[in-house]
């Protein structure tokens, strides 16, 4: 059985490494320009040639987005474009439009050219019309249910990447026009400002019209036995502490599911964490049934941090047997914390002591990018991190 893959986003080289570190087997990033997060730092094409460097140094992927609505300017200086992307080592590129699919086909037929869910395909006909122009993977529509993505797989004979986790669009995924009509900003072509999470007046009070995040970490296995290539994960925007715990978590949950290890209370606690790291309540949208008005938040949405992420842990000190870490969030001690690792290990404890930069001995940590010394007994993995202990 050929593995899925789990695939993340990664809005700038740094996010790209965490990620990739943290079990994601490719990243889906941005360049410079034709791609839907303008207001994400993104890659330039050192950047990019680095990153992908990066990625094949352990045998990852790399697969850069052009996928907006093109206008005819949007074309002007494309081929110069992707002929220098191409060159980076880029392994696929993430299109909408048929033009840009017909010319990647042709002209660079290496690099894979998956369909972006900007065209939302939700029905296995149209997957066969983008599979005869050359397209290798589809991303699927966000709305699309099990049974359809089933068929979608069975009778189209395409690779089909579907979302795992992350934020929805409110409105059909690729054909919001909100954001153009409030803000004058296309979300079509890169500068979506999210109105539906906006709040608006209304004689009842505030009313919202936005999606409550995505979460299928109840379904790894039905996802695997579905036959979908890819899981992806939504957020290029998202802090470092987000994508490292949610990758992390999905590594060890689909390695669990394939070493036939993934019990009921192995699951619990990773959906325990992934449930706790965003600041918005999650649901399985649209996977298991149409959705409804418990999938969407109307009125009265909270979005508060629940300040779990405590700090990066960046070195170590031999002499003083503890790890260095740039603090995030309060924390004290006496407090039950762990420290999460790249390589999935998580060591649990209590912190016993807490000493600043020239080892004078801390009650609390109150102040963050303040770098704190924490008796630990070996060093860690770059882009470690600490957090408040999760109890199942």
């Amino acid at each position: 059985m050929k593995r899925v893959e789990l695939l993340a986003p990664a809005g700038d080289l740094e996010r790209l490494k965490v990620t990739l570190l943290y079990g994601a087997d490719a990243v889906y990033v941005g360049g410079s320009k034709l791609g839907l997060r303008a207001n994400a730092t993104n890659f330039n094409l050192e950047e990019l040639k680095e990153g992908c460097s990066f990625a094949h140094s352990l045998n990852k992927k790399v697969y850069l987005t052009v996928n907006i609505v093109f206008h005819e300017e949007d074309y002007m200086g494309m081929e110069e474009y992707l002929e220098e992307v191409c060159a980076c080592g880029i392994d696929g590129v993430i299109v909408s439009d048929p033009y840009v699919i017909c010319y990647m086909v042709e002209h660079y037929p290496k690099v894979e050219c998956h369909l972006s869910t900007q065209a939302s395909v939700m029905n296995y006909e149209a997957a066969l019309f983008y599979r005869s122009l050359g397209v290798k993977r589809i991303v699927l529509a966000r709305e699309v249910g099990k049974d359809d993505i089933q068929e979608i797989i069975e009778k189209s004979g395409v690779d089909v990447e579907v979302f795992l986790h992350g934020a929805m669009c409110t409105c059909v995924s690729g054909r919001c026009a909100l954001s153009n009509y409030v803000t004058n900003r296309d979300a079509n072509r890169g500068g979506c400002a999210q109105v539906c999470r906006f709040a608006f007046e209304s004689e009842e009070g505030p009313f919202t019209m936005a999606s409550k995040d995505l979460n299928l970490s109840c379904y790894i296995p039905l996802l695997i036995e579905t036959g979908v290539t890819s899981l992806k994960v939504e957020g290029r925007m998202r802090s470092l502490y987000y994508l490292a715990t949610v990758i992390g978590s999905y590594r060890a949950l689909i390695d669990a599911y394939y070493k036939g290890e993934l019990t009921e209370s192995f699951a619990l606690k990773y959906q325990k964490i992934l449930s706790r790291v965003a600041n918005r309540e999650s649901t399985s949208q649209f996977f298991l049934k149409e959705a409804g008005k418990q999938d969407q938040y109307y009125t009265g949405r909270q979005e508060l941090s629940n300040q779990d992420y405590l700090g990066l842990i960046f070195g170590y000190d031999d002499e003083m047997k503890c790890f260095l870490m740039r603090e995030r969030n309060y924390f004290k001690v006496g407090d039950s914390v762990e420290v999460f690792t790249p390589k999935g290990e998580i060591y649990s404890f209590e912190v016993d002591s807490i000493y600043d930069e020239e080892n004078h001995s801390l009650e609390v940590a109150r102040h963050p990018e303040q770098i704190l010394k924490i008796p630990f007994d070996h060093g860690l993995p770059e882009y470690s991190m600490m957090r408040k202990r999760v109890e199942v």
